[in-house]
């Protein structure tokens, strides 16, 4: 095999390749052994016609076509690896000559992996920002808790109040038309928690039980149903029942109910310092994100299109199985939020192609440094990676995962110490 390559556009490359007459023989014969029992010659069993017979009565064009799919799959790989070429889709394939006997050629043009421009990547200046816990967040935190572990109550007299649970059947209608999904019964609804679309809960306040009250709002422009997008409604509403929350007051005896402190102080204590270690997580992730932005935007790159299509594609796909895992799929989706494919793939093309650049550059930035995944890098990452799927027998989710993803984790092991490496050598700004 001789192969020959030109680069004749930007991320684009021809490669010429010939191969020998003998191994084109080769595939022939394999040509014919795919398609022998296809062969009707007169005296002949089917299945037994020599193979110079079939080219007599057939003609050796009737083998071409899989002997040149056998010969391409044979060759092209190895004229990859040979001319060090990484495609980033399939190629294009010419015939340039085909005939028994003689060498087999053909072009391949094929787009490839664009070669990336380094910019400075070390010493970089970026801000690093410190998030203090203030007493707002910890009482924030104190009451969530309080509500969670709050007595509901039915009121006995009086109307419905701010803060209240109003029990409530409701029929929405548009120009005097009862709409789809407008509609439910014994609804809990808690005045105040902006649930419901507009004002529709403050004009519940002072509605007694068994009281019918007609309420009268309208739909957001981006409600996100089209039937109903800006659309002036009327519901019929009848309160049925009303209902109190008591909180539990935050002294020790509620500490030692909702925690394994015995006072106050000691949860108010923990919640900080829960908070304290989300809010440092917080800030470093910021500021590996302003960091990577940063060595990705002083490197240049022309990124083919095709890996932003199938970046896209890949998003795409992980959004419908998201989706999936919540009883959803990609069309029902695109109803509810008043979209189609083609929107959400141009709201998603500017971040693939942000994300197809940051794979490049720190893949860029890994080679230049020699960065490589040693043996037991991968198996505490598999091991990692297994916790979080079970707690039971990690070890040998960790095997079964190396060996299932063994490249996908050698990625994650390089990116890490990729990006390791960009934050020691950072110039931090605090």
């Amino acid at each position: 095999m001789n192969v020959k390559m030109q680069k004749i556009e930007t991320n684009v490359v021809e490669l010429e390749i010939t191969v020998e007459a003998q191994k084109f023989g080769e595939a022939l014969k394999k040509s014919y052994n795919k398609n022998a029992r296809n062969f009707n010659v007169p005296g002949f069993r089917k299945g037994k016609v020599p193979m110079n017979m079939v080219k007599q009565y057939y003609g050796i064009g009737v083998l071409y076509e899989d002997a040149i799919n056998f010969a391409i799959e044979e060759t092209y790989p190895k004229a990859l690896d040979e001319s060090s070429v990484k495609p980033v889709d399939y190629p294009q394939i010419d015939i340039v000559e085909v005939e028994e006997g003689k060498d087999f050629i053909y072009k391949a043009k094929v787009v490839v992996v664009p070669e990336v421009e380094l910019g400075e990547y070390k010493n970089v200046e970026v801000k690093k920002v410190a998030y203090e816990v203030s007493e707002e967040d910890v009482e924030k935190q104190l009451n969530a808790m309080s509500e969670k572990n709050a007595r509901v109550e039915v009121k006995s007299e009086g109307s419905v109040e701010k803060g209240n649970i109003a029990v409530i059947d409701f029929k929405g209608f548009i120009d005097g038309v009862a709409f789809e999904g407008g509609e439910g019964k014994d609804y809990p609804l808690e005045i105040g928690s902006g649930t419901f679309i507009g004002d529709f809960e403050d004009q519940l306040v002072g509605v007694k039980v068994n009281e019918m009250k007609n309420i009268s709002v309208s739909f957001p422009e981006n409600y996100g149903k089209e039937d109903l997008n800006g659309k002036p409604a009327t519901f019929e509403v009848t309160v049925k029942e009303i209902k109190v929350k008591e909180l539990p007051a935050l002294d020790d005896e509620f500490a030692q109910e909702v925690s394994e402190f015995d006072t106050l102080e000691e949860l108010k204590n923990d919640i900080r310092s829960k908070i304290s270690e989300s809010n440092d997580l917080r800030a470093k992730r910021e500021f590996e994100e302003n960091l990577i932005n940063t060595v990705v935007d002083n490197a240049k790159v022309e990124i083919p299109e095709v890996m932003v299509t199938k970046e896209v594609d890949a998003m795409l796909k992980d959004l419908e199985s998201r989706l999936q895992y919540q009883g959803l799929d990609l069309q029902s989706y695109y109803e509810f939020t008043n979209n189609t494919e083609e929107k959400m793939r141009d709201y998603m093309k500017e971040n693939a192609e942000r994300k197809v650049k940051t794979d490049l550059v720190l893949d860029k930035i890994a080679k230049a440094e020699n960065i490589e995944a040693e043996d037991e890098e991968l198996k505490a990452k598999a091991l990692e990676l297994a916790k979080q799927y079970s707690d039971k027998e990690p070890e040998k989710m960790a095997d079964l995962l190396l060996k299932a993803q063994e490249q996908v984790i050698k990625l994650d092991v390089v990116t890490e110490k990729t990006i390791k490496i960009l934050v020691e050598n950072a110039n931090i700004i605090e």
